[in-house]
């Protein structure tokens, strides 16, 4: 569904966003892992040695447009394009209000809307050129409906959505798509080390009575990133399994 394309995921070096970077592979894009550190990046391509003509790894800071720039010109040099932009990367906290501290709130913002705003400018400056391309951001069931503590995390995953959908909206006259995907409980690192007891609590107020897979969530990024969906920009794609209706 992606042969002869070139994608870009932040934040694929484990979970959810290694599952896209390896679903884009079996559909021959060409994808590009970046990760926060050259070690975890390296750790992700050892894992990917099958296809280690399509894969190459980066490493910038995400909110540097400079440094985000660079890298993206590295990803033309070896693969000739940028045609799927993914920005996964993201951090959240459970911390209530009364002991939020500026700096927490900052960074949380700084990860998951900057780089967001930084990787989406960068990519759609090289797409412009190209005569289009896809932008997917990670959003989050709790952009929606939020979350008992940890405010910073379902307020940057509003904002990912209006700029989600603010994007589609100027970007369409050049050929650029912009759409977002939100998961829900996902059986990720994070949810594999809750006490099964909690996943079992979890579970029962899905309606599909289990959590996510990572799978799941990718095979929505992939139908996002494919040419299946050439009419669709703007779309918060919710992959809950009805968690939340």
């Amino acid at each position: 569904m992606l042969r002869g394309k070139t994608a870009v995921v932040t934040g694929g070096t484990r979970g959810i966003g290694f599952a896209i970077v390896r679903k884009y592979l079996e559909n021959g894009a060409n994808v590009v892992v970046a990760g926060s550190r050259q070690e975890t990046v390296e750790k992700a391509l050892a894992q990917l040695s099958e296809y280690k003509d399509r894969v190459m790894g980066i490493w910038p800071d995400l909110c540097s447009p400079e440094k985000v720039a660079a890298a993206l010109d590295s990803v033309r040099e070896r693969f000739g394009s940028v045609d799927i932009m993914v920005n996964n990367a993201g951090i959240s906290s459970r911390t209530n209000l009364y002991d939020y501290t500026l700096e927490e709130f900052s960074r949380i913002l700084d990860i998951n809307i900057k780089a967001v705003f930084v990787c989406s400018q960068a990519a759609a400056r090289i797409m412009k050129g190209q005569g289009g391309g896809v932008i997917i951001n990670a959003s989050s069931m709790v952009g929606e409906y939020g979350q008992p503590s940890g405010c910073g995390y379902p307020a940057s995953k509003f904002a990912v959505n209006g700029l989600t959908k603010s994007l589609a909206r100027e970007l369409a006259k050049d050929g650029i798509r912009v759409n977002a995907v939100a998961p829900g409980v996902t059986r990720t690192d994070m949810v594999a080390a809750l006490p099964k007891e909690m996943v079992d609590r979890i579970s029962a107020q899905i309606p599909m009575g289990r959590p996510g897979e990572p799978e799941d969530v990718a095979n929505a990024y992939l139908f996002l990133a494919s040419d299946a969906s050439s009419y669709v920009t703007g779309i918060v794609l919710r992959v809950d399994g009805a968690a939340m209706n």
